[in-house]
């Protein structure tokens, strides 16, 4: 067997592992997007902009923390060339003494850090949600393991369960006059059921041990890792710390939203990408060299197909979307999801190649990509803020991603060794297909009287149809058509 030949049969054997994984995640991802959808719609109309605001700064902060809280142990663990029973222990014991610390940490700069965000009444909400980070340290190694194995489906049955325990928590207390603390509420129950599930799930032994080997090996990884996490929450929530400070609760509430709903693609997709790609690629990585290669020819067109006309849909529509899901009182939060699309799609791109170079081992390269996007990005917001309100922040936001972060993407994977040149003729149909869509939906649009619901139907659905006939070979639409054709009748003439 040539080389080239070994390569294709080793990318089919871990795309197949990581295709089944993939599925789990975005099942268990959709589950609990659908259910802090529903919750979002009810506090939504409960709770004020201002609430949103408060909560806006607490989850700031968790996002930050928790990126940092576990010091990089759970892709390590994933990452970690042997056994993993050998680093368990160690990883454990770093994990949970990390994000102890770090915990205390936050807990004593909450007042300073709510009063920089404009809302020093969040302080005891950021000190409730960072609990969170507790749990997550606990449980690193837990779900590392899970990740590792391809067991994503124990993942989608806790994190599920996790969901219904926040669903059964948040809601009432919103009833109960709690305000943003029904939002912190209800993730901290979520994060403590999930937790427990977790942990008896991975079937790893609870032993706690500090090998000062293995913690070499695993803190020259995840240092910079977790530096590079750190970055990268700085970069998605920084825009909360200075809208608020600059506008106040209210407008944050507004941004929050709209951005909110801008993450609902990268965290259902991108989030159960997450915990594949990284266990997938380390895996083609310990073989030929060309293994990752072709992983990464194959999986950028597919990711960005995926993507692009959801990004489409929600840049023209934005309007009858923030109308039809929260009402008339949050219509401020459309144009600012119109312009937060472009991030949108851009952290798409740049997750993967975190994932790419961390599969590698090239946790610096992560680091230097997203300090680079940081000190173009913090600036940007700070002008954009104080010129153009919560617009010129989603504004920033855009014009950095695209000609800061994506260039230095590029440079990364290029430096690590991975060219994208042989994968850009198969970015030119999805290229053109988002065009294409987006000007029928434009078109379309102006015709329809039926309300913001018939708008996202008629022409949301009139985008994405011209988005597959532009994308999808048409032999791809004859094979269709063929299956379709053989498939047995019963006599009432339904396809059995």
């Amino acid at each position: 067997m040539t080389p080239e030949e070994s390569s294709v049969e080793q990318v089919g054997r871990i795309g197949r592992k990581a295709g089944r994984g993939l599925k789990w995640s975005l099942l268990g991802n959709f589950a609990t997007k659908a259910g802090s959808f529903a919750i979002g719609l009810v506090l939504a109309r409960l709770l004020t902009p201002a609430d949103f605001g408060m909560y806006a700064v607490a989850l700031a902060a968790t996002a930050f923390v928790m990126h940092i809280n576990d010091i990089g142990m759970i892709a390590a663990g994933v990452q970690w060339r042997g056994k993993l029973e050998d680093m368990a222990p160690t990883g454990a014991t770093i994990a949970v003494m990390f994000s102890v610390f770090v915990y205390g940490v936050f807990w004593l700069l909450a007042p300073a850090f709510a009063a920089l965000a404009g809302t020093p009444d969040a302080a005891p909400v950021v000190r409730l949600l960072t609990v969170v980070i507790l749990i997550d340290g606990i449980t690193a190694i837990r779900v590392s393991a899970l990740q590792r194995r391809f067991e994503q489906d124990r993942l989608t049955k806790a994190t599920v369960i996790g969901m219904l325990a926040n669903v059964a928590v948040a809601p009432p207390l919103a009833f109960a006059g709690a305000g943003a603390y029904s939002f912190a509420g209800g993730q901290v129950a979520g994060a403590i059921v999930t937790g427990v599930l977790v942990f008896t799930m991975a079937d790893l032994p609870v032993k706690y041990a500090l090998d000062r080997e293995i913690a070499k090996k695993l803190l020259k990884f995840g240092i910079p890792l977790a530096g590079s996490l750190g970055v990268e929450a700085l970069l998605l929530n920084a825009d909360y710390v200075i809208v608020g400070n600059a506008l106040g609760a209210a407008a944050l509430g507004y941004y929050l939203l709209a951005f909110n709903v801008s993450n609902w693609v990268p965290g259902l997709v991108g989030t159960a990408v997450r915990y594949v790609s990284i266990a997938g690629f380390s895996r083609l990585a310990e073989h030929e060299p060309g293994a990752l290669a072709l992983g990464v020819r194959r999986t950028v067109p597919l990711l960005v197909s995926a993507i692009l006309p959801i990004a489409v849909v929600m840049a023209t529509l934005a309007s009858p979307l923030i109308e039809f899901l929260y009402g008339d009182q949050w219509g401020p939060s459309a144009d600012v999801l119109r312009i937060l699309t472009v991030l949108m799609v851009v952290r798409m791109l740049t997750s993967l190649t975190f994932d790419i170079l961390a599969s590698l081992g090239a946790t610096n390269a992560t680091v230097w990509l997203n300090a680079g996007w940081a000190v173009a990005l913090i600036p940007a917001l700070w002008t954009g803020t104080h010129l153009a309100g919560i617009r010129g922040a989603a504004f920033a936001h855009g014009v950095v991603a695209v000609l800061v972060a994506l260039p230095l993407a590029v440079l990364a994977l290029h430096r690590a060794g991975v060219s994208l040149v042989p994968t850009l003729p198969a970015l030119v149909r999805p290229a053109l297909g988002a065009a294409v869509s987006a000007v029928v939906i434009l078109l379309v649009l102006p015709s329809i009287d039926g309300g913001p619901f018939a708008q996202l139907v008629v022409a949301g659905g009139a985008g994405m149809l011209t988005f597959a006939l532009v994308v999808v070979p048409i032999g791809r639409f004859r094979q269709l058509r063929s299956w379709l054709a053989r498939r047995p009748l019963s006599h009432e003439g339904v396809a059995r």
